[in-house]
C-alpha cells in the first residue's frame, strides 16, 4: 500500500531524456483518450469558459498552454471555440521536442505558435495572451518551483489563468493503476499515470501555495474524476 499522505517526489519516466518518438506518440495518444473519457478536456474547457465569462471576448481570444504535451487540450479548446463562433489563436509551450513534434501533427492547420523551451524563459518571445493554463503539468514540480510558476502565469496573462490537475487520493491512484494495466499498451502511461496521482496536491496544499504566491481572486473546484480546477483572474 502506498502512503499518499504526502506527495511522492519520484521522477516520472516522461521527464527523462532520450525517449523514442514512437513511445512519446503512444503516450500522447493514450493521454488524449484518458482526458476525453475521464473528463479532463471538459474541465479545461470549463476553465476557459469561466474566464471569458468575466472578461468577454471582443476580437480574437489568445490562449497559451504551458506543458502542452501532444496538443490535445488545445485541439479540444479549438473545437469548442469553433462551435461557439469564437476566433482563437494559441501558443503551445513544451520543453520536450518530441512532444512538440507530435503536437504539430495532431494540431495541423490550427493557428498555433509552438515554443520548444522551458516555459519560464519563453515570456520575452510571445505577445501576452488573454489566458494561460496548464493541465496535468503542475504535479511535475516541487513546491518552490510551483510558486514561481503561479507568479509567471499571473504576470504573463491579461485576463487570467487556470490549472487543471490531479487530486492525490487512494481511489484515484488504484483506479488509474488498474485501468492502465489492463488497457494501456504504453509503458510510459502504465508507470506515470499512477505516479502522477501520487505527485498531485490536495486542496489545503493548493490553498497554501496560492496564498504564499500572493494570489487573491482565485477559486479551487473539485471535479470528477479526482481533479482540481483552479482559476485565478486578474484585477
Amino acid at each position: 500500500m502506498i502512503n499518499l499522505k504526502t506527495r511522492s517526489l519520484n521522477k516520472e519516466l516522461l521527464d527523462g531524456d532520450d525517449i523514442p518518438f514512437d513511445d512519446i506518440r503512444q503516450n500522447m495518444m493514450e493521454l488524449n483518450i484518458i482526458n476525453t473519457y475521464l473528463g479532463g478536456h471538459a474541465i479545461t474547457i470549463e476553465g476557459v469558459k469561466s474566464i471569458i465569462k468575466k472578461f468577454p471576448v471582443r476580437e480574437v481570444l489568445t490562449i497559451c498552454e504551458i506543458g502542452c504535451g501532444g496538443g490535445d487540450n488545445l485541439l479540444a479548446i479549438y473545437q469548442w471555440c469553433k462551435r461557439k463562433n469564437i476566433s482563437v489563436k494559441f501558443i503551445g509551450i513544451d520543453i520536450n521536442k518530441e512532444c512538440i513534434e507530435f503536437a504539430k501533427i495532431q494540431c495541423a492547420g490550427l493557428n498555433i505558435d509552438w515554443i520548444n523551451q522551458d516555459y519560464s524563459i519563453a515570456s520575452p518571445d510571445f505577445v501576452k495572451p488573454d489566458i494561460i493554463f496548464s493541465s496535468l503539468f503542475c504535479h511535475h514540480f516541487k513546491e518552490a518551483e510551483l510558486i514561481n510558476m503561479l507568479h509567471w502565469m499571473k504576470i504573463n496573462c491579461s485576463k487570467g489563468f487556470f490549472i487543471n490537475d490531479l487530486q492525490r487520493h487512494p481511489l484515484a491512484y488504484y483506479s488509474i493503476k488498474l485501468i492502465t494495466q489492463i488497457f494501456s499498451s504504453s509503458y510510459l502511461v502504465k508507470a506515470d499515470a499512477p505516479l502522477s496521482v501520487a505527485r498531485g496536491f490536495v486542496k489545503n496544499e493548493w490553498q497554501y501555495l496560492l496564498n504564499i504566491a500572493g494570489m487573491k481572486d482565485y477559486t479551487i473546484q473539485w471535479k470528477w474524476a479526482f481533479r482540481y480546477l483552479i482559476i485565478c483572474c486578474n484585477d
